[in-house]
């Protein structure tokens, strides 16, 4: 029989060689070369760099890029109504320019009203701190501030000492008296000033406003183009990201556009709301320059966490400045109060329909990043920029690492998170993760779906050397205690539950096959010890028996879990199988030839005539038609690839023959039996 070779690529040893315990080996990394290893950092310092020193020409780049997706929408709509691109094209930029400039013009308008403004609330300024110094925390306060005096006096007294110690200071020298003996009189300079001319006054005025009219102008060309020569751009993005397979590459990119598209225009939409309920509360409230306070809350939801502290605290000091109470302040608090988490926490869940994809770790990074890169207006594009790095990387093969730093999604699979934790033996955290994956999952779609695949990964590691005795044993704790804690809880989804459903409805986190009720399975079968769950020598196979157990016994069939040491040649003589109506013999991997199950299983049968054996062996393996001639050499009745087809088969066995011949009855295409007609006539 040809032997298989195992994940690891070394060939598997043969029966009868001596058992060896697998030394712990340590896998060498492979080696990188200096130029390759250096390269990804050198060009992610110059691209840092570039956008650091070219931010003048960068920013404005950026801005037009993230307008580009907004305005998307709206040339296509033109264009669906037989308009050419250049027109649909030029109706959106300027459009979008008059808004720009619409805003701008307010934003002047209020700010020069409210600086003409400023002098009035002098009086009630003075007033409400005059006020905070006769109360409780003016004293505080000043007591503080007497204390820092205090100090600080005491350090100047002795700064004299030392230096009446050291001797008298020098006395500056004094101005020589004239021949009548007085001092001379100062001399009054006077600098005429020479009234400015019309250049320098042109330059006064338009020094300020140069570099911001500038960005716009460079903004809105830009814009222009991007939308122009959409298409193309977006040729050279699947050139770039790799031309071997358009279809999926082609798909990818105008997915990642139409999410992003609904993504900016759904906030700029929904952050406009914000800014005009806040300026409506704000006007009725009474407070002075309400459209000024909702441009600026508009802006400042696109800053992420601080943003809405920002928005509110310019508003509640204009309130405190103007009312000689503090009834204006405290209602303009109530109105952020409210109103922030309302948009945040309730609506928009509802719009976004889903996350922005970031995590809360690379929103706080981002902003940090794009700050310190760009200054305030990186931090407005911080989050905008970050969405599209992660759709990029989600989509392109070469920036997956971007997904992986700065995505919500989770690093690990809940395969490979629950093989980490049962891997450091934490039996706490490998409890937590269940309980999390079983709010929505099913008990036994759990064990199914993460636990034994898990469990797969541990059987290949091991068959590569590289687990050491440690991390076994370490292992076989953490998933006895997960499988003691989890004994009493109910085979159904949580929220099933909750609801009182019965949470068997198809689905991926369903339960496994549920049969037939207590009443309809024979008597024998659920008697204790009916079936016998036998693990094999493999050291993760007797938690697979026991999970076995514990799902047989959800369905109300006797279920006894038996180690394979009970069933050795040396003790097999001593087995008491009791009543039992069928073996199940669980193993997670197959070495070489199948010498030990074999063997295994000819001595159950001698030791239990007429009892039917079912082998499960639950591990993926690569050549499938040398699994399958091993499997049909041990000599068992049936076999089983996985957890569900081993319960599948032990409920058809030990249905009632009453219930079973009266469903046969009623539905004649139905079949008969799950099993093979080996195990069927044994049952």
């Amino acid at each position: 029989m040809a032997t298989r070779t195992p994940v690891g690529g070394e060939p598997a040893a043969r029966q009868g060689a001596p058992l060896i315990p697998p030394r712990p080996t340590r896998v060498a990394a492979a080696e990188t070369p200096r130029a390759a290893m250096a390269s990804p950092v050198v060009v992610g310092a110059t691209i840092i760099a570039a956008l650091y020193f070219g931010r003048e020409i960068f920013i404005p780049i950026a801005i037009a890029l993230l307008l580009s997706f907004v305005l998307t929408p709206l040339v296509n709509r033109l264009r669906r109504l037989r308009l050419p691109r250049l027109v649909a094209v030029g109706v959106s930029v300027l459009l979008t320019l008059g808004v720009v400039a619409s805003m701008a013009t307010l934003i002047g308008i209020q700010a020069a009203d409210l600086a003409g403004d400023v002098p009035r609330y002098r009086s009630t300024i003075e007033h409400k701190i005059n006020g905070l110094r006769d109360s409780p925390v003016g004293h505080a306060t000043e007591y503080v501030a007497n204390i820092g005096r205090a100090l600080h006096t005491g350090g100047k007294e002795a700064g004299k000492e030392v230096g009446a110690a050291e001797g008298p200071a020098a006395t500056p020298p004094q101005p020589a008296p004239d021949q009548t003996g007085s001092q001379p009189k100062p001399v009054v300079v006077e600098v005429a000033s020479t009234p400015p001319g019309s250049l320098e006054m042109l330059s006064t005025v338009l020094t300020p406003v140069m570099h911001p009219l500038a960005t716009v102008g460079i903004v809105f060309v830009v814009l222009l183009f991007v939308l122009m020569q959409r298409e193309d751009l977006r040729d050279r993005m699947i050139r770039l990201a790799g031309s071997s397979d358009l279809h999926r590459t082609t798909v990818a990119i105008d997915d990642a556009a139409k999410r992003l598209s609904r993504y900016f225009v759904v906030q700029l939409a929904l952050n406009a709301a914000f800014g005009i309920v806040v300026g409506i509360g704000l006007y009725v409230i009474g407070v002075p320059n309400p459209v000024l306070w909702a441009i600026f809350s508009a802006l400042m939801r696109f800053v992420p966490y601080l943003g809405a502290v920002l928005s509110a605290i310019l508003p509640m000091a204009l309130a405190a400045a103007v009312d000689p109470g503090w009834n204006m302040m405290i209602a303009v608090a109530i109105l952020f109060v409210i109103l922030e988490p309302l948009t945040g926490q309730v609506v928009e869940p509802i719009v976004y329909g889903q996350s922005t994809g970031l995590s809360p770790f690379a929103v706080l990074v981002s902003a940090l990043f794009w700050t310190w890169l760009w200054g305030p207006v990186g931090l407005l594009l911080s989050t905008p920029l970050t969405v599209c790095l992660v759709v990029l990387g989600r989509h392109v093969e070469h920036l997956e690492f971007l997904d992986v730093l700065f995505g919500d999604r989770p690093a690990l699979t809940p395969v490979q998170n629950f093989y980490q934790r049962i891997l450091a033996g934490d039996s706490e955290e490998v409890l937590g993760h269940a309980e999390l994956i079983l709010q929505q999952c099913a008990l036994s779609s759990y064990y199914d779906e993460v636990v034994l695949k898990a469990l797969e990964l541990a059987a290949r590691d091991a068959a590569r050397g590289v687990l050491t005795a440690r991390q076994k044993a370490a292992m076989r704790t953490a998933l006895g205690e997960l499988i003691a804690d989890l004994a009493d809880r109910s085979d159904m989804v949580a929220e099933a539950a909750g609801q009182g459903g019965s949470g068997s409805g198809e689905g991926t986190c369903s339960p496994l096959p549920m049969g037939p009720a207590p009443d309809g399975l024979a008597a024998a079968w659920r008697r204790q010890g009916a079936v016998l769950c036998i693990s094999g020598r493999g050291f993760l196979d007797e938690a697979a028996a026991a999970i076995l157990t514990q799902i047989l016994e959800k369905r109300g069939i006797g279920a006894r879990t038996v180690s394979f040491s009970e069933a050795s040649a040396a003790r097999i003589g001593r087995f008491e199988p009791g009543a039992a109506q069928m073996t199940c013999v669980i193993s997670l991997a197959l070495d070489g030839e199948p010498t030990h199950l074999r063997r295994l299983i000819r001595r159950l049968k001698e030791r239990m005539p007429g009892v039917p054996v079912l082998l499960g062996l639950w591990l993926v393996r690569d050549d499938d038609r040398a699994v399958a001639a091993a499997e049909r050499s041990t000599g068992a009745d049936a076999q089983a690839g996985s957890l569900r087809a081993v319960v599948e088969a032990v409920l058809a066995a030990a249905q009632d023959p009453d219930t079973r011949d009266a469903r046969a009855v009623q539905d004649p295409k139905s079949r008969e039996d799950a099993l093979p007609a080996p195990v069927a006539a044994g049952a």
